[in-house]
């Protein structure tokens, strides 16, 4: 599995603002935007409090495991597989989906901010890509905990045949 790039990240996050911010100038143009639900930053913060719990407790059972204290309870292969998978789909969602958010909040900023409601939306626009940020953040370091070791193996190979 390889890693995530954060310059993978940062190109899905800029494409999703500019189309997003496009979109947003012709939607405006030909009727209303739909708005920034305020549910967005909740939702992308409770993802980003899950990946990092899930990060500092295998980071605390594979510290214990590394000890080897008694009673210790290892990490399973499959378990941490799986938190690696989802902590790389939900940065890659989360570049999306703040990418989008940020688009519309650039528009809602520069198109004039005397509506209160438009307001609103600016803000919540601001906080989801916050929210975004902690979620690839999370991510990238549940990441980094269970990344195994480099294989420093410094034996000679077997000769070849010749």
């Amino acid at each position: 599995m390889k890693q995530l790039r954060p310059a993978v990240l940062a190109g899905i996050f800029i494409v999703a603002g500019v189309l997003s911010w496009a979109g947003a100038r012709m939607w405006n143009a030909y009727g209303t935007l739909p708005g920034v639900p305020l549910a967005a930053p909740i939702v992308l913060g409770a993802i980003a409090v899950v990946l990092l719990a899930t990060a500092l407790s295998l980071r605390a059972r594979l510290k214990a495991q590394r000890e080897r204290r008694p009673g210790a309870k290892g990490v399973e292969p499959l378990m941490a597989a799986r938190a690696v998978v989802f902590g790389q789909a939900s940065a890659l969602v989360a570049a999306l989906v703040a990418g989008m958010y940020g688009g519309v909040g650039v528009f809602l900023w520069t198109d004039g901010l005397e509506v209160p409601a438009r307001r609103d939306q600016a803000w919540y626009a601001a906080f989801s890509v916050l929210a975004g940020a902690a979620v690839i953040a999370a991510a990238l370091f549940l990441e980094h905990v269970l990344k195994l070791p480099e294989d420093d193996d410094t034996t000679p190979h077997a000769p070849s045949r010749a």
